[in-house]
C-alpha cells in the first residue's frame, strides 16, 4: 500500500495512455513516469532523504502532479502550500515541519524570496513555472533534463506520505499527518462506491494543495486515467474546456456550480460528455441541485462529507439519492452514509452514542484516519480518543444510517435558551429560488443572548427582500430558528476549499 504503485501499474499495462493535459501540453504515462523518476533523482541529489518534507506553492498544473508523484517516488513527504495564505502563515508551515525544498510557479515566485528570507531554515527554491527562471532559483525543467531516473523508493504503509496544514481558524495551523495507508484506505472505498469512468477525463479545478483535490487526483491515478488541469476557476474557461476536451468528471464546490449556471453562455456549450459531478463543502445546496439537474438532466451527482484528518471522505451521498423522489423526500440533503472501512457514530459530550435522530458530534474510526498532528501531542490527544476521531461537527443519523450535518458544534447558536443549528436555517434559505448562497451566524442580543442573523447572496437578476425571506423560513422551521435579521451582499468570504468563512463574517459585523 504505497501511492506510487498505481503509477507503476499503469506504466506496465497502459504506458501510452494519455496521462495529463494542461493547456497545449499533453503527455502519456510513459512520458509522465520518466519525468517523475528524473524529478525524484534531482530532489535526492539536492538533499531530500527518506521522510524529508518538500513543499509546492503553485496553482494547478501538470507539474503539480509530477511534484506529488516525484516526491513519493524519491521517498519524500509532501507539504503542499495553501496558496491563499499570507507569507507568515506559509513560513510557519514550512518551519514547523522543517521543509528544506520549496517549488514555486510564476504566480507566486515574487513571494518566494520573502518566504526564504523569513524562514528559520531557508528552503531551497525550485522554479516550476513558465518562462525564464528567476535569479537565485533552480529550474524545474533543467533539473529533470539533467537527472538520470531512479528506482521507486517504495515507501508505503504507515510511512508518512503527506503533511497537510489545516486552515488555522484558531491559533496556528495544525499539520495533519497522513500515511500512505491512510490515503490508500480513503481512495479505495470511494472507487468501490463510485468507480471512475472508464476511459474518462477528470478535470482538476479544486486546488491540488487541498485534500479533496489531491484525493481525487489519487483516485484518477489508481484508475490509470487522464488528468486535465486548469490553474484556477473561471466560469467561461471551464465551460470551454469541458466541451473541447470532452471532460467526463469533475469536482466542484457550490459557488463554482452557481457561477457556471449563471453564465449567460451556459446553454451554448456542449456539455454532454460530462457524466458525473461531485460537489462538497456545503450542505445547503438544494436549489442549486434542482437548477443543475434541470439544465443537465443526464448528470450523475454525488455529495461528499469529509475533513483533512480523514483523508478526506467520511461519507458520500451517491447519484441514486439525487433522483426526483430522493430530492422530494429530503434524502438529497443528507451527506450520505459512512464509506467502506469507515465507522461513524453520533455521540453526546461524554462520548456515548445517542439515539437515531438526535443531534450530537460525529466521530469516525478507520484506516483512513490521520496519524495525528505534527509536533502537537496535546491537540492530537484531544482529537483522537480511544481510536476515534472527534470531528467537532454536529449532525444526526437517521434509521438508515444517513448523516445530516447541522453545524460545527462551536458555531451552534443559543437563542433564548434554544439551540439553533445554522445549517438547518441555511438549508431552508437555499431552497428559495432567489437565493444563490446563504450563511447564518449568531450575533449578540440583549434579550435572547444571541440572535439568528443571515447573510444572503441573491441569484443574478433576482429580487427578494428581508420580509419575504423571513416569511418563507416560517413555513419550514420554528419561529425561534428564523433569522431575526438578514443582510444582502454581492459575495461571501470563502476559503480555498470553497467553504464560507464565518469568522470573517463575524469580524465584519
Amino acid at each position: 500500500m504505497y501511492m506510487t504503485q498505481c503509477l507503476q501499474r499503469t506504466l506496465q499495462q497502459t504506458p501510452d495512455h494519455l496521462a495529463t493535459i494542461f493547456g497545449s501540453r499533453r503527455q502519456t504515462y510513459r512520458q509522465f513516469g520518466e519525468r517523475v523518476a528524473r524529478l525524484a533523482a534531482a530532489l535526492q541529489a539536492l538533499g531530500m532523504a527518506p521522510g524529508d518534507r518538500v513543499s509546492m506553492f503553485a496553482l494547478n498544473s501538470d507539474r503539480y502532479l509530477e511534484y506529488i508523484m516525484g516526491v513519493w517516488w524519491g521517498g519524500g513527504v509532501l507539504n503542499p502550500v495553501n496558496s491563499r495564505w499570507s507569507v507568515p502563515e506559509i513560513v510557519y508551515s514550512l518551519d514547523d515541519c522543517s521543509t528544506g525544498i520549496l517549488l514555486v510557479d510564476e504566480h507566486f515566485a515574487a513571494l518566494a524570496v520573502g518566504i526564504r528570507n523569513s524562514a528559520r531554515q531557508a528552503p531551497l527554491l525550485i522554479y516550476a513555472g513558465e518562462g525564464e527562471v528567476p535569479t537565485g532559483m533552480l529550474g524545474f525543467e533543467q533539473l529533470i533534463a539533467e537527472a538520470a531516473p531512479v528506482e521507486d523508493a517504495g515507501r508505503g504503509g504507515d510511512d508518512l506520505a503527506c503533511i497537510m496544514y489545516t486552515g488555522g481558524t484558531t491559533g496556528f495551523p495544525k499539520g495533519v499527518m497522513q500515511s500512505h495507508l491512510n490515503l490508500w484506505s480513503a481512495c479505495m472505498p470511494r472507487m468501490v462506491d463510485m468507480p471512475p469512468v472508464r476511459g474518462g477525463r477528470l478535470l482538476h479545478v479544486a486546488p491540488l494543495f487541498h485534500v479533496a483535490g489531491m484525493a481525487r487526483a489519487l483516485i484518477q491515478f489508481l484508475a490509470g486515467e487522464t488528468h486535465v488541469l486548469v490553474p484556477s476557476f473561471d466560469a467561461e474557461g471551464l465551460l470551454h474546456i469541458i466541451e473541447r476536451e470532452r471532460i467526463t468528471e469533475t469536482l466542484l464546490v457550490p459557488t463554482m456550480i452557481l457561477a457556471l449556471l449563471a453564465h449567460p453562455d451556459f446553454d451554448r456549450y456542449d456539455l454532454g460528455s460530462l457524466v458525473r459531478l461531485t460537489y462538497g463543502a456545503s450542505p445547503s445546496a438544494g436549489e442549486m441541485v434542482e437548477q443543475l439537474l434541470a439544465r443537465l438532466p443526464h448528470l450523475e451527482l454525488s455529495h461528499s462529507y469529509g475533513l483533512t484528518e480523514a483523508c478526506p471522505v467520511v461519507s458520500s451521498n451517491l447519484p441514486w439519492n439525487h433522483t426526483p423522489e430522493a430530492r422530494q423526500s429530503g434524502l438529497s440533503r443528507s451527506v450520505g452514509r459512512g464509506g467502506l472501512g469507515v465507522n461513524v457514530k453520533i455521540v453526546d459530550p461524554h462520548g456515548r452514542e445517542v439515539p437515531r435522530g438526535t443531534v450530537g458530534e460525529i466521530i469516525v474510526r478507520g484506516p483512513n484516519i490521520m496519524l495525528g498532528y505534527w509536533n502537537k501531542p496535546e491537540e492530537t490527544a484531544r482529537a483522537l480518543r480511544d481510536g476515534w476521531l472527534y470531528t467537532g461537527d454536529g449532525a444526526y443519523m437517521d434509521e438508515q444510517g444517513y448523516l445530516f450535518i447541522v453545524d460545527r458544534l462551536k458555531d451552534m447558536i443559543v437563542s433564548g435558551g434554544e439551540n439553533v443549528y445554522s445549517a438547518e436555517v441555511e438549508n431552508v434559505l437555499a431552497g428559495h429560488p432567489a437565493v444563490a448562497m446563504a450563511a447564518v451566524i449568531g450575533i449578540p442580543h440583549e434579550q435572547w443572548g444571541e440572535a439568528v442573523h443571515a447573510v444572503v447572496v441573491r441569484q443574478p437578476g433576482a429580487e427578494v427582500d428581508e420580509a419575504e425571506l423571513r416569511q418563507y423560513c416560517r413555513e419550514f422551521i420554528a419561529g425561534y430558528k428564523c433569522p431575526k435579521s438578514i443582510e444582502f451582499r454581492d459575495t461571501l468570504p470563502l476559503s480555498a476549499a470553497g467553504k464560507i468563512l464565518k469568522r470573517e463574517l463575524r469580524k465584519s459585523l
